[in-house]
């Protein structure tokens, strides 16, 4: 829990994936059109730390485990939560807002 606490303070996005994942795919490829830059974390890439860091995004609350989103530290949620937040038209300014886009 602690190294996903300090991973997702270091930058404004940062998003836990993993390579297979269609839906991580879809929700990086949202953030890249959108401008921003996020960190990603490849579960699967980490072998032992991947584990570790899905077990504690699962005490967190995150089901499926990937994505998982955090945007300004803190948990947005997955790809059912970004995508109503980007239908919504609240995603680009909580993306302001924690200074991953300036537009």
């Amino acid at each position: 829990m602690e190294r996903v606490t300090k991973l997702v303070s270091q930058r404004a996005v940062v998003i836990f994936s993993k390579s297979t994942c269609c839906m991580s795919h879809t929700i990086k490829t949202l953030f890249y059109d959108l401008g921003v830059n996020p960190t990603v974390h490849e579960l699967d890439e980490e072998p032992r730390a991947g584990k570790e860091i899905e077990k504690a995004l699962i005490r967190l609350g995150c089901s499926p485990s990937v994505p998982a989103v955090f945007i300004g530290g803190e948990l947005v949620g997955g790809a059912n939560e970004v995508m109503t937040l980007h239908l919504s038209g609240s995603l680009v300014p909580l993306l302001k807002q924690a200074g991953a886009i300036w537009l």
